[in-house]
Order: C-alpha cells, then sequence, then structure tokens
C-alpha cells in the first residue's frame, strides 16, 4: 500500500538526509506500507494524503498552495528535524483560525504509523460509504417509532439514493419460486432440517438477490414482518445469505441500522450483526444481544431452528467467536452515534430470545437506559471505536 505525500521544504534550511530517510523507513516498517514521494498534480488526485513539512521556512510556501489543502483535513507529517515541528504548529494554527481541519503528525515511528494506518482506513470508508444506493423494500414496520431518516437530507449531504419499493412487488419476486444455487444454498439444503421449509426461505434469498440485482443496490432493508402471512415464510436465512455475499441486508425496514451496518463493516471489514439488546445485568456489566439472522460468516457454527416470535420459516441459529468486539450505532440522519469496545464472554440458547444470542461485557450502559438511539444496534467482532469516532470526526 502507498501513501502519498507532497513535500514542502526551504531551499536555505539545511536538511539531514539521512536522518530523515531513517525516519520515513522505520514508519514504513511500523506501518506496513510505503510512504511515496509525488508531484502536486498527483497528490490531488490521490484518496488519501500527507503534507510532509520538511523544515522550517515553509509557511509562505504552504499558503501559497492553501487551496489545496483545505477541501479535506490537512495532515501534516512532521519529524524532529530542521524545525519542521515548528513550522507545522504556525501552518496549523493558521488552519484552525480559518475554520479548517488539519491535525500534525509527529511522534515516535510507531505512534505515527498507527496514526496513518487509521486515517487511511477511515478516508476509504468514507469514500466507500458516500454514493450508495439502498432499497426500503416496503415500509419500515410500525414498531420502529424512532428509527427516523430524511431521504432528501441522505441523497444531498452523503449522496446516498434509497430506492422505494413497494412489498406487493417484493412479494410477487419472491413467489417466482426461484433462486440460482450457490455453495451456501448446496450446504444449507445438507443440513437435515425440513427441505420444504429451507426452500421457501431460499426462494425469499432469490426474489431479494433479483431485486438488488434490478435496481442496482448496494444493500436493503425489508419490512420482513410482512412475508411471514404472504409467503409463509421469514427473510432470516436470505438476509443471511446475502449479507455473506457482500449485500447489506437489513431487518424490519430499519434504514439507520442499515447505514450502521456499512459503516461498521467499511471500517471492521468484518460481517456485520444486527441485533436487539434483550437484557442488561448492571452489577455485572453484562448485556444480552439476540437476532434470528446473521451474515453466514460470521458464526464459526450454526444451526438451523424457525424463527422466535412467529415458530416457522428458518432461521440461524449461531456460535459467534469469543473475544473483542464493538458495538455500534448511528442516527438516521448521522448526527448521532454510539459506539463502544466490548467483549463477546459467551454464546447463549434460551428459548425465549432471537435464536442467535450473545451475552457481552461492557464498562458502562448509562447510553441504553437513558439515551439510546432505539432499538437495533449492530455488532461486528475486533475492537473499532477509535476508527468510528475518526470517521465521524471526517464526515462531511
Amino acid at each position: 500500500m502507498d501513501i502519498n505525500y507532497l513535500e514542502i521544504r526551504s531551499s536555505i534550511t539545511p536538511v539531514n538526509s539521512i536522518l530523515i530517510g531513517e525516519f520515513f523507513r522505520e514508519i514504513e516498517r511500523e506501518g506496513n506500507f510505503k510512504l511515496k514521494s509525488v508531484t502536486k498534480e498527483e497528490w490531488v488526485n490521490s484518496d488519501f494524503n500527507l503534507v510532509y513539512i520538511a523544515t522550517g521556512g515553509t509557511e509562505g510556501i504552504f499558503l501559497d498552495n492553501i487551496d489545496l489543502f483545505t477541501k479535506n483535513t490537512c495532515y501534516i507529517l512532521t519529524s524532529g528535524e530542521s524545525n519542521s515541528l515548528a513550522a507545522s504548529m504556525e501552518i496549523l494554527s493558521y488552519l484552525q483560525q480559518n475554520n479548517k481541519k488539519g491535525e500534525i503528525l509527529h511522534g515516535d515511528s510507531a505512534t505515527i504509523a498507527k496514526r496513518i494506518n487509521t486515517i487511511y482506513k477511515v478516508n476509504k470508508a468514507i469514500k466507500n460509504f458516500k454514493g450508495k444506493r439502498l432499497g426500503i423494500f416496503g415500509k419500515p414496520s410500525d414498531w420502529l417509532i424512532s428509527s427516523v431518516y430524511n431521504k432528501d437530507y441522505l441523497l444531498e449531504k452523503f449522496d446516498i439514493t434509497l430506492v422505494e419499493v413497494p412489498m406487493n412487488e417484493v412479494i410477487r419476486e419472491i413467489k417466482l419460486n426461484l433462486y440460482d444455487e450457490t455453495k451456501d444454498t448446496i450446504r444449507l439444503k445438507s443440513m437435515k432440517y425440513d427441505i420444504v421449509e429451507v426452500d421457501k426461505s431460499l426462494y425469499v434469498y432469490g426474489g431479494l438477490k433479483r431485486l438488488v440485482e434490478r435496481f442496482n443496490l448496494d444493500g436493503f432493508t425489508i419490512r420482513c414482518f410482512d412475508l411471514l402471512d404472504s409467503v409463509n415464510t421469514t427473510g432470516c436465512l436470505g438476509l443471511a445469505i446475502l449479507n455473506s455475499e457482500g449485500i447489506f441486508s437489513g431487518c424490519e425496514g430499519d434504514v439507520p441500522a442499515l447505514l450502521s451496518m456499512i459503516i461498521l463493516n467499511n471500517i471492521s471489514g468484518h460481517p456485520v450483526f444486527q441485533c436487539n439488546p434483550s437484557r442488561i445485568n448492571l452489577k455485572r456489566n453484562e448485556m444480552v444481544l439476540a437476532h434470528c439472522t446473521l451474515p453466514l460468516n460470521l458464526p464459526y457454527e450454526f444451526n438451523l431452528t424457525t424463527h422466535y416470535e412467529s415458530g416457522i420459516g428458518v432461521a440461524i441459529a449461531g456460535l459467534i467467536p469469543i473475544g473483542d468486539m464493538t458495538i455500534f450505532k448511528t442516527s438516521g440522519s448521522l448526527d448521532r452515534y454510539y459506539v463502544n469496545n466490548g467483549t463477546i464472554i459467551r454464546n447463549l440458547k434460551e428459548s425465549n430470545l432471537c435464536r442467535s444470542q450473545i451475552l457481552i461485557k461492557l464498562d458502562d450502559f448509562s447510553y441504553f437506559t437513558s439515551n439510546p438511539i432505539s432499538n437495533h444496534h449492530l455488532i461486528c467482532t475486533g475492537n473499532y471505536k477509535e476508527e468510528i469516532e475518526e470517521f465521524f470526526k471526517n464526515l462531511n
């Protein structure tokens, strides 16, 4: 991976090339990337860039090119040589006085490398988030009274297009009773579960996938409980397969949850579990989360069972890896979010909950009981709180 930088230096300030060369090599070793010096033209066309202030006396040169550096956050790489830090502080102060975003990257090589990797990942996630085409299959479920969104705002602010598909069109597509055979469908049909019920769930999978292709969607959320009466099955299995195929697939017509799923996946690169907070033990700092679907590529083991509330269809009861996890949710306008790192400490198999169930430990639960962002929350393995916070700091 190349990280491009534009070097700015004064012609009158001496530079110790040996020390600077070693400084760059140490950062590259720690970060597992290559720092690449580029021309101004190459720098402008790059997705993510650094400005390397090599020496003092460069403030005027920076100012002469100010239009280059104020479109996004200006990340200023500095060394401990040739008054690099002093000049960078003057430049950052100027940016802040003019209501522009900037940050100095300075310190030991490991600290700088870690910060560059974080910024690179977040900038890539922001780019991947914007411009999505997302389907709303049917209206949001009636009980999602606070899970609101503004279609026009999302288009104007983030270039996100919401495509509304009536539920009768969704049901009509499912009733074609067609799906393409894949390794997942073959595997699911071999699991010795009621083959008639599996096939009905796979018809849902096939119908939803065709709608995604027809409307050129990156993902969707579906009013899935309407399927219970119309096609006598649930969407749980279809969503599980589609999520594992890289198509963002959410439950209950919950648009904020779908947006949260996309952000968390883009940041982490891991499959994401949309789930319900079900029970909190404040004395033990533990919470149970559960739902009847999750990406097939998330659990290390799973079996097929019925959907919890209805007792019909095919749901996923999966075992999710124990260890570090991130829990996240954003509002429909992305003006508020919650994120925390925690630990998955156990998988549960309780009969009175949705079928995939995990017990997690967090340091604080006051958010959930005093100021939550609606019901559904998103889970992935690994710790990504820092990157999520950086995402929202740079989202504009």
